[in-house]
């Protein structure tokens, strides 16, 4: 959530930063209700002072003997008024806060400006030695793949529980679970993360509190007897878990990874490309997430970001770097970057990662502070995440870049301990 004193202070920057976002320009609206909230705030102050300066002299005039009827007569219209007063204060911050829960977090300074995904900015591009974009022999696309070698089955997913549910079989299952374990290890034991198992369902705080709601409830699947969803993103949990809390300057950074199965109604992508695992409604993901200073939170998304990267170096996975420009950022982001990883078959980079800092965006929708050694005051921390990874898009390009002509598959070697054997044939 955007801090109101941003707003106050600096309007014209807040309405060039909503409109690089794409976004309403709601400063004038925000502002006007803003000075209405202060100006009730001074009159019911002012008001509770002169009542509580007669409340202390009521005693002393009827120690007297004076007659206090008519003060008291007085003193229940100042209070009837305070009421009257509390309660257009209440609407006045329950109307600023509807508008402020649906407006978006604005770019970094350092974010490149446009409109979609087309101003996105390539800034790497990795590529395992001998990698060639041209191939000797004609690939199979990850769904031909799957189905010759019995190890993915998407028409008796789609029979279990609808389109965009895949089944992993056999070779396959073990490799889907020996990749979510080596991610977690990798992360772990290299990069020094926390592994967190967190719960699948969360209530409707916790959605609200990293970003998901209300913007984007129509792409959560609900539970609606119990208040609860189906989390798209481990994201959600793993950040909550802090919320409504002070931490402690040197308890920081917080660095977590879990692993979750992800469910995302995905409303209005009908239509899309979705084949096998290209658009999926439940998938696997490692996530990382990370509480850190306000004044390190950039230089955390650059390992944030090589954290990602190490575990396609160690899997030789050809991959590139973007830098989102800020009309294709996330509602939440301040900077992203998105991972994409190649598919020969499609012929196209595919999303496998995106990393993002939030600045204090989140930890002010959730509450979730450290107190500040230096002014000895809490202050709201700088929350970050990245896909570490999702197993669907990075899946598609494992096994795809793995292919020999034969149409087997050559396990990474990274990942040969885990699932005990070499090839799938």
């Amino acid at each position: 959530m955007l801090d109101i004193k941003l707003i106050r202070e600096n309007p014209e920057i807040v309405s060039k930063g909503l409109l690089n976002k794409n976004a309403k320009d709601i400063v004038s609206e925000i502002l006007e209700i803003d000075q209405e909230r202060r100006k009730l705030i001074l009159q019911t102050d002012e008001l509770k002072s002169k009542r509580n300066q007669v409340s202390a002299l009521i005693p002393k005039m009827k120690k007297a003997g004076e007659d206090t009827t008519q003060i008291l007569a007085e003193m229940k219209e100042v209070s009837d008024k305070i009421t009257e007063l509390d309660l257009q204060l209440r609407q006045a911050e329950e109307k600023q806060e509807e508008i402020l829960i649906y407006t978006p977090n604005l770019a970094h300074s350092s974010v490149p400006v446009g409109k979609s995904a087309e101003d996105n900015v390539e800034t790497k591009r990795w590529l395992p030695e001998g990698f060639s974009f041209e191939n000797d022999f004609e690939v199979s696309d990850h769904v031909q793949l799957g189905k010759k070698l019995d190890i993915l089955d998407f028409e008796r997913g789609t029979k279990i529980s609808g389109s965009g549910f895949p089944l992993y079989k056999g070779k396959g299952a073990t490799l889907e679970r020996a990749l979510i374990n080596f991610m977690l290890d990798f992360h772990i034991r290299q990069h020094g993360y926390t592994e967190i198992f967190p719960p699948f369902l969360v209530n409707r705080e916790s959605m609200k509190g990293t970003g998901q709601i209300p913007k984007m409830e129509d792409d959560m699947y609900q539970i609606e007897k119990d208040g609860l969803y189906p989390i798209p993103t481990a994201e959600v949990p793993i950040t909550n878990i802090h919320r409504d809390e002070i931490l402690t300057e040197k308890e920081l950074p917080i660095k977590y990874v879990g692993y979750s199965a992800c469910f995302r109604r995905e409303a209005g992508s009908y239509g899309k490309e979705s084949k096998g695992f290209l658009r999926v409604h439940q998938f696997n993901k490692v996530e990382m997430v990370k509480f850190v200073k306000p004044e390190k939170s950039f230089e955390e998304l650059e390992l944030l970001v090589k954290d990602a990267e190490d575990i396609l170096q160690a899997l030789n996975v050809p991959y590139r770097l973007l830098l989102l420009c800020s009309g294709d950022l996330s509602f939440s982001a301040a900077k992203c970057y998105d991972i994409e990883t190649w598919s020969p078959a499609e012929n196209k980079w595919l999303e496998a990662s995106s990393c993002s800092n939030f600045e204090s965006f989140q930890a002010r929708r959730a509450n979730i502070r450290y107190r500040n050694e230096a002014t000895k005051k809490p202050d709201f921390i700088h929350t970050l995440n990245g896909s570490g990874l999702a197993t669907s898009r990075l899946m598609v390009s494992l096994l795809e870049n793995n292919q020999t002509p034969e149409g087997k598959i050559v396990v990474p070697k990274v990942l040969q301990k885990y699932t005990g054997f070499e090839i799938i044939d």
